[in-house]
């Protein structure tokens, strides 16, 4: 090497690892949008904007839901897979937008794993298995019993073909050895009124959504969708102690376009997961009906492969289509 070439390398030396913490930082310097794929109240809506609100101050910059609805929530999240990876951009989405929807769509333009930067695994649900009070069960064993004396003879309702609901059910009864009657709905609030009202007498129904019920007592709750208890329910076993191997559980993460560049990706889930982990944001996760689980980009990459495999079987095993 040349002296001057030499020289040039030692003035330049110290300056490397400025040059490089610079580029392993990112801070927005305006306002980020979460999109969702929903209405304005409903689940995964309100999940965005418990997050949106716990990382606002983190970021220094407000972070506003904005919804973009239609085609089951595909419509927002081809949004996001379109826009630039510059950071002010992400999705919040489900297992039914970023795991079933694949199978269930056979038009949709985008690919739910390739075109998305996994960011953070924000939370962990599940569905409430409950029936009518007029069901003569009481609990989860003497429910399956029930079910196998009646084959088809209890009127299972869902939010229609391909949803959480039905796919949750159809699960149940491949592996529990029952069989009910699929009652598809238009959305599960009208499935819910006919379980109360006595038209239905079964539901698995999403827990933001009918733990109120269940708590009045209209309903009464059996067993959560779950691999475990929750801490929230301590009382209601999960289907797995009845049925091992028994898993469908949901979630809402955070998704960012791919091609996302890391310094963006690691500033966002650390602002995500340290929200998660404060008291207020995950008490009002859990009022929801979620647990807080503040998982990296690599626990969200993980859940939605797991996902990805199940529902596509689940997809094969009931015909389902969203065509």
């Amino acid at each position: 090497m040349k002296r001057r070439d030499f020289a040039r390398g030692l003035v330049a030396t110290p300056f490397l690892p400025a040059l490089a913490a610079a580029q392993a930082t990112w801070n927005p310097d305006r306002p980020i949008r979460f999109v969702v794929g929903f209405a304005p109240g409903g689940a995964t809506d309100s999940v965005a904007r418990v997050v949106a609100d716990g990382i606002s101050p983190l970021l220094g910059q407000p972070v506003v839901v904005e919804n973009r609805v239609g085609a089951s929530g595909n419509i927002g999240s081809e949004y996001v897979a379109r826009s630039a990876p510059d950071g002010y951009t992400f999705v919040v989405g489900s297992a039914g937008t970023h795991a079933t929807n694949q199978f269930l769509f056979r038009n949709m333009g985008f690919h739910v794993v390739r075109d998305f930067s996994p960011i953070a695994l924000v939370t962990a649900g599940g569905a409430l298995l409950a029936v009518h009070p007029s069901v003569p069960v009481r609990n989860l064993n003497e429910f399956i019993a029930y079910a196998k004396a009646n084959p088809g003879k209890l009127n299972m309702g869902t939010a229609g073909p391909g949803s959480t609901q039905h796919f949750a059910g159809a699960l149940f009864e491949q592996q529990a050895g029952v069989q009910f009657t699929h009652i598809p709905y238009r959305g599960g609030a009208p499935a819910m009124q006919d379980l109360i009202a006595g038209q239905l007498q079964v539901l698995f129904a999403p827990l933001a959504e009918s733990l109120t019920f269940a708590r009045s007592e209209q309903i009464r709750p059996l067993a959560t969708t779950r691999t475990e208890r929750m801490s929230s329910l301590p009382d209601i076993p999960a289907i797995a102690e009845a049925v091992p191997g028994y898993r469908f559980n949901s979630w809402n993460g955070v998704f960012g376009p791919a091609g996302l560049p890391q310094p963006i990706v690691q500033r966002m889930t650390a602002a995500i997961t340290a929200a998660g982990r404060d008291a207020r944001t995950r008490g009002r996760l859990e009022n929801l009906g979620y647990t807080s689980v503040s998982g990296d980009a690599a626990a969200m990459a993980e859940m939605q492969r797991q996902d990805v495999i199940q529902m596509e079987e689940l997809v094969r095993l009931t015909g389902a289509s969203g065509d």
